[in-house]
């Protein structure tokens, strides 16, 4: 019952049409009502993202550029909960932009299948991480497939909490993410909840694994995972996707 409740709350979830008349007689706003008409087509190379409802990202480090000071591009590997890559992410990014500008540095990462194509492109402009400058805060585009907007990620103000909006291609919100106080997985695991907009349900999380003490002081690579409804629309997920790695970067 849970779950039915869920599918019919959710923007861009998937629905029976069967069930469209009586779900739009519950709807009344014209935003709800066009989520319910419209049929969601999964983008090129995302079938597998569209049946997934838990996914692993595992950056890959390089142990001698990060002892010389001289790593270069971050690459990631994105497998489902049974270890079997789905996809791999690598960041485009300048040298100088990387090991200076560090979290606040512009980035594109290209996420290819395992037939090398691209499926997904994360643009990330060159933005603040204070919340000193509420006006000009992170904001990150998803694309699916490459040149079509899936989605935004934007953060908002906030003077204690690291908070989210997820937006559809047409900038509307559609979930948001909220994050602990202290985001440092020093001893443990930190979790970003993903919730419904009036924030009265949990319908998934972004977690970083703490990795333990060895790996959290002589590298920087991280372990994420994220979960969400199998039934969400899969523009949503790639947004998501574009979220756990905006994370990752600050």
């Amino acid at each position: 019952q849970m779950e039915n409740d869920l599918q019919n709350y959710l923007p861009g979830t998937p629905h029976h049409p069967e069930k469209e008349e009586h779900s739009i007689n519950l709807k009344s706003t014209p935003y709800e009502n066009k989520i319910l008409k419209t049929r969601f087509l999964v983008p090129p190379g995302l079938e597998h993202l569209s049946k997934m409802q838990q996914i692993i990202i595992h950056q890959q480090t390089e142990l001698l550029g990060v002892f010389l000071g001289t790593e270069k591009s971050s690459k990631y590997e994105i497998k489902d909960n049974f270890g079997q890559r789905l996809y791999f992410a690598k960041e485009e990014n300048e040298y100088l932009n990387k090991n200076i500008c560090g979290p606040l540095r512009p980035f594109t990462i290209r996420i290819s299948n395992n037939r090398g194509q691209d499926v997904i492109t994360v643009i990330r402009p060159l933005r603040c991480i204070s919340c000193c400058f509420p006006c000009y805060l992170q904001e990150l585009e998803i694309q699916a497939p490459p040149g079509t907007t899936a989605g935004f990620i934007v953060q908002k103000w906030d003077p204690f909490l690291p908070v989210f909006m997820i937006q559809n291609e047409s900038k509307e919100d559609v979930l948001k993410i909220i994050g602990p106080y202290v985001t440092c997985s020093c001893f443990g695991d930190v979790n970003f909840e993903i919730k419904t907009l009036n924030e009265e349900s949990i319908i998934g999380k972004i977690s970083k694994y703490w990795s333990g003490f060895v790996n959290d002081v002589f590298t920087n690579a991280d372990n994420f995972g994220i979960e969400f409804p199998v039934y969400l629309d899969v523009k949503l997920k790639a947004a998501l996707v574009g979220a756990c790695f905006l994370i990752v970067s600050t």
